[in-house]
């Protein structure tokens, strides 16, 4: 079911405030995880701030491309300015909507980004050259040629991309996020409570919870 857009789409935007206690122990984590990955290996973390901003994302999903657009500027200067610890779950909730499996080819594609130090500038360009939904997506040549635009040049990143080493990664990380009950994409939470995906809440949110 196509779950990006929330409310735009007459769903729900977020999750709840009632996330389960504890940790989540009945999925097999990956063998292999990009640099950079959460304990639980689920999200890809910029920044050691003290606020913990985790963003829920589809690469294929239009709204997270408009959130990105509008957010990330802000996003970046909070974990700039050491507000914040930004974790991206990149997740495949949209696999169906290409003829590729392109969600969970570009999520794959972002984590050979993060061995390289450039999750960020990646997964940006990604949402700026977004493809409709419907087709096969982008190619892995031009998943690999993004990342040459974004300083990703050497041939460790284009093997990456061309061995799918990360291929299981965004179907792990889309379990988690659904036993977390986060059933839309974008779904942002400021220290753990569910917050509007956009850029004035979430760093109200953040404020609030710096004290």
């Amino acid at each position: 079911m196509d779950t990006c857009g929330g409310t735009a789409r007459g769903r729900k935007e977020s999750i709840g405030d009632d996330l389960p206690e504890g940790p989540v122990t009945d999925l097999a984590v990956p063998s292999r995880l990009p640099a950079g990955a959460t304990g639980n290996g689920d999200g890809v973390m910029l920044g050691h701030g003290p606020v913990r901003v985790d963003a829920f994302i589809d690469f294929l999903c239009p709204f997270c491309r408009r959130f990105e657009l509008s957010s990330g500027p802000t996003l970046a200067r909070l974990v700039a300015d050491g507000l914040v610890s930004l974790v991206y779950h990149p997740m495949n909730f949209l696999d169906g909507a290409s003829t590729t499996n392109y969600s969970t080819r570009a999520a794959a594609a972002s984590g050979c980004a993060a061995d390289g130090g450039r999750f960020a500038e990646y997964a940006h360009e990604l949402f700026v050259n977004q493809p409709p939904e419907g087709g096969p997506g982008l190619s892995d040549a031009e998943l690999a040629g993004i990342g040459h635009a974004v300083g990703l040049a050497d041939a460790a990143f284009s093997s990456c991309v061309s061995d799918a080493r990360y291929l299981d990664w965004a179907p792990y990380v889309t379990a988690r996020a659904a036993a977390l009950r986060v059933d839309a994409t974008p779904t942002v939470l400021v220290a753990g409570a569910a917050v509007r995906p956009e850029a004035r809440p979430i760093a109200a949110a953040v404020a609030e919870a710096t004290g």
